[in-house]
């Protein structure tokens, strides 16, 4: 039996019951047998594919969009560029070369820190940034960070931090938990419940057995985020799945080899993941005390940022099969349709106060909801 599997099953036999979330910690933390501890899952090879594994061009125009924010920041010298979950560094190392050309001063002044816990990755990384190596730092959080001017990015970082589950229950919402049956772990529901004020307004007469998904770790990290950002000046751009507004339903997802499978089949040896609420996103970075601009599908951010020039910059003077491949990473990026990113992914900033992001993000919000 999988052996993370065993220790869950005597762990739940013993202690009672685990919250959906603390499961989800379980499989993708676990200091053995956790996911981002013991695999590679990025790539071609591995269980998923990001944005900066189809094509450099995501980096490309994330690097000028950096370079424009450090301009509408002043220009300040040094600060600090950071990362968090950066995966295999393929998205700064894009970032890095194409800044390098478009602004050498942006990467002079630049104090590269990655935010990182697992050996395994750390150890990646510093290959793939092999030519900055005396300009990168590694710290495991936002409280290892220096006290400088920050520019911060993140690509799905958050769809990977736990949530828990809620489901209405007898015109109750009541928390789910993992169980055991048979040596099998089964959903089943705790006595835990929410606060109605975190529901949203659709949860109103809503249908027997319909899920809720709270994410407080998410919502504690964007507030951190924003709380050093408030401080130290700068921005920080988030790009995730999920949807602008607080909703209902189940978007718990297991994937292994680019397909999704049980979500209990395999603990530890495929990634769990959920759709991020940007709306509660954007409340904690406000209490942060960061200045929020409405949440835009990631094809509006690429595609206002060029995405389509570059591309045909890109392909030009290239055989058919080239520019085949630049084309089908484009409608991948900034597409609709089955396994597209174009609306599915969203585009999130947050700003120091006075600091005005470039384009596409437009007049900061002033509500707590997600235009």
């Amino acid at each position: 039996m999988n052996p993370l599997k065993q220790k869950l099953l005597k762990r739940i036999r013993t202690s009672g019951p685990l919250s959906v979330a603390d499961y989800m910690a379980e499989c993708l933390f676990h200091p053995e047998h956790g996911y981002y501890n013991r695999k590679n899952p990025f790539g071609a090879q591995g269980d998923f594919i990001t944005a900066p594994d189809i094509s450099q061009m995501f980096g490309e125009l994330t690097a000028l969009w950096l370079v424009q924010a450090w301009k509408a920041a002043g220009k300040p010298d040094p600060f600090c560029l950071c990362e968090i979950g950066p995966g295999r560094a393929t998205w700064m190392q894009d970032i890095l070369r194409t800044a390098q050309k478009a602004s050498p001063e942006f990467v002079n002044a630049a104090k590269i820190h990655l935010i990182e816990k697992s050996p395994r990755l750390i150890d990646i990384q510093k290959a793939a940034l092999s030519d900055y190596t005396d300009k990168v730092q590694w710290v495991a959080d936002i409280d290892g960070l220096p006290s400088l001017p920050t520019l911060l990015i993140a690509n799905e970082l958050f769809d990977a931090l736990p949530t828990r589950q809620y489901v209405n229950t007898g015109g109750k919402w009541v928390e789910r938990v993992i169980s055991a049956q048979d040596n099998e772990l089964i959903f089943g529901v705790g006595t835990g419940t929410i606060d109605t004020n975190t529901l949203p307004l659709s949860a109103n007469g809503a249908e027997e057995g319909t899920v809720f998904e709270y994410a407080s770790a998410r919502e504690a990290l964007a507030q951190q985020i924003a709380s050093h950002i408030a401080a130290h000046k700068g921005a920080a751009l988030f790009i995730d799945y999920g949807h602008k507004q607080s909703d209902l339903g189940d978007t718990l997802q297991a994937v292994r080899a680019h397909k999704q499978e049980n979500f209990f089949a395999n603990p530890g040896e495929a990634d769990l993941t959920s759709h991020v609420d940007f709306e509660a996103l954007n409340i904690a970075a406000k209490t942060g005390g960061s200045t929020v601009f409405p949440v835009i599908t990631q094809a509006d951010f690429l595609l206002e940022l060029g995405l389509i020039e570059r591309a045909g910059a890109l392909g030009a003077g290239k055989d058919q099969a080239t520019q085949q491949a630049i084309s089908a990473a484009v409608n991948r990026l900034a597409g609709n349709g089955n396994g597209q990113m174009g609306d599915l992914f969203k585009a999130m900033c947050i700003t120091s106060s006075g600091i005005a992001p470039p384009a596409p993000f437009g007049q900061p919000e002033a509500t707590g909801n997600s235009q």
